[in-house]
């Protein structure tokens, strides 16, 4: 993926909060064609199995970066329905790459898919998510929380 524009963070969210102690702290890109990708690689603290990255890290990734490709267009969305299919162990200790790219849209109701790959580029898992664009009138509620939504500068 070339071109790239990263997206904002948040303050605590779990996948993207850059002050959340617990959290992942991830980074999250778009390009051109708005698909929105992160590169990571996850620690012992995150597994499932040993030396296995725990399913629901995997999920909550996966659902982070399908959520972006429509809030990246400027719609804030909740997750409606989600499915994953895990096709291998994603190990823990190496560079992840979680993708994701809009699929259809409706007028409230928004479909997302992904994939989760391994440093070879092998698919571990996919993911298809349906996701409820929400009204303004609940987002008018989240001023405070947005004022720290903001892109972090990569070092």
């Amino acid at each position: 993926m070339n071109h790239r524009t990263k997206q904002p963070n948040s303050r605590m969210c779990f996948v993207c909060g850059v002050e959340n102690p617990l959290g992942l702290k991830l980074s999250f890109y778009q390009d051109e064609q708005d698909r929105v990708w992160c590169d990571f690689t996850p620690d012992e603290a995150y597994q499932g199995y040993p030396d296995r990255l725990h399913g629901g890290i995997v999920t909550a990734v996966l659902d982070e970066v399908l959520g972006r490709t429509v809030i990246g267009q400027g719609v804030w969305v909740v997750t409606a329905r989600m499915n994953l299919r895990f096709h291998h162990p994603v190990p823990l200790g190496v560079q992840l790459t979680a993708v994701g790219e809009i699929s259809k849209q409706r007028s409230r109701l928004i479909e997302a898919k992904g994939e989760l790959r391994l440093p070879d580029g092998v698919v571990a898992v996919e993911a298809t998510a349906t996701y409820l664009r929400l009204p303004d009138s609940e987002t008018e509620g989240m001023e405070e929380a947005l004022q720290f939504w903001r892109v972090i500068p990569d070092e």
